[in-house]
């Protein structure tokens, strides 16, 4: 069962979230800008494998957990909305005015294939998968079965990721100068805290799932 209008709620929130700069943004950057496009490329699709890894392991996992029992779902329901609100409150209170050159460095320092490099960024970050334990039950409709939506909403994600890197590749010069101002960088950290707040509150109030 899809929810049409619930499903173009997550594109529209996930396609925000995928254009905010951050260390996968900065990696394909880096790649296009000094190891060219093929390796640009090459990155791009091991940063979007390393989600999609996460997404499986996730939406598994999650689906068994929500379905075991009410209280279950209220745990990480609040768990998840505190998480979003403290994260979005963050980057409003304390927005950046450059990408993260430190994460920069560690994950571009590496001779390796681009590939392997943008893969291990995200299959060894847990932050990608807290992420998604956080924001995807939030858009998975009543009477959907949690695992197997939950998984399509991470699938999503990575296609929206993987569009927006070929539109960086693309346009590398204009947008990559665009993306190191720090007005850009500001407005776009204000943007996503003030939709993590925003689904935070809507996690919070949400009921459980079911199949």
């Amino acid at each position: 069962m899809i929810d049409i209008p619930l499903l173009l709620t997550f594109i529209a929130a996930a396609s925000i979230l995928t254009i905010t700069p951050g260390v996968d943004t900065a990696i394909v950057l880096r790649a296009a800008t000094v190891d060219g496009r093929r390796q640009a490329v090459a990155a791009s699709v091991g940063i979007s494998l390393g989600c999609l890894v996460w997404g499986a392991a996730v939406s598994l996992g999650l689906g068994a957990l929500l379905q075991a029992s009410e209280m279950a779902y209220t745990i990480v329901k609040c768990a998840g909305a505190a998480y979003l609100v403290w994260l979005g409150a963050k980057l409003l209170l304390k927005p950046r005015s450059m990408l993260d050159s430190k994460a920069v460095k560690e994950h571009s320092s590496n001779n390796g294939d681009a590939f392997w490099r943008g893969f291990l960024a995200n299959l060894l970050n847990p932050k990608v998968g807290v992420f998604y334990v956080t924001f995807l039950p939030q858009f998975v409709p009543a009477g959907a079965s949690v695992a197997s939506y939950s998984f399509l909403l991470a699938f999503l994600h990575v296609m929206l990721t993987l569009l927006w890197f070929s539109i960086l590749i693309a346009a590398t010069v204009p947008l990559s100068s665009f993306l190191r101002q720090p007005s850009a960088v500001k407005t776009l950290d204000r943007l996503t805290g003030g939709i993590l707040v925003a689904f935070g509150v809507k996690l919070a109030t949400s009921s459980a799932p079911r199949e």
